[in-house]
């Protein structure tokens, strides 16, 4: 049973992607921001890693590059409430950013079961 470690400060992102991931046959942990993440990859490993991009804490992007340098072969999927890219040239294209931090996918917040299901089953496939 793949195991999928789930890093997000608001608990109701945490409980919902647990239980879609749990609904479809998934073991998971979900930890309480980047934090509780960290402890989490020093006690256990996982098959997938999904990561909220913008937590408290952690600056910016950190909490992606963290994470990948933690766990380099572990597959991470990037999550965000924010846009990913914008018609403004001069917004950032976090996207881009998160993927070349070491993100294999992204998704933006709020999220379908099915695109969530498909994302991690991505990183499965190529993992």
């Amino acid at each position: 049973m793949p195991r999928i470690l789930v890093v997000d400060d608001d608990p109701l992102v945490g409980q919902t992607v647990e239980a879609n991931l749990e609904r479809a046959g998934f073991e998971v942990t979900v930890a309480d921001g980047g934090e509780a993440g960290m402890r989490a990859l020093e006690t256990a490993s996982f098959d997938v890693m999904l990561v909220d991009i913008f937590m408290p804490h952690m600056r910016g992007f950190e909490s992606v590059r963290i994470f990948h340098e933690r766990a380099p072969a572990t597959p991470l999927i990037a999550m965000s409430g924010y846009a990913f890219a914008s018609l403004d040239a001069s917004a950032p294209d976090f996207l881009k950013k998160t993927l070349e931090l070491g993100a294999t996918r992204c998704l933006r917040k709020p999220f379908t079961s099915a695109a969530l299901l498909t994302a991690v089953n991505e990183c499965l496939a190529g993992h």
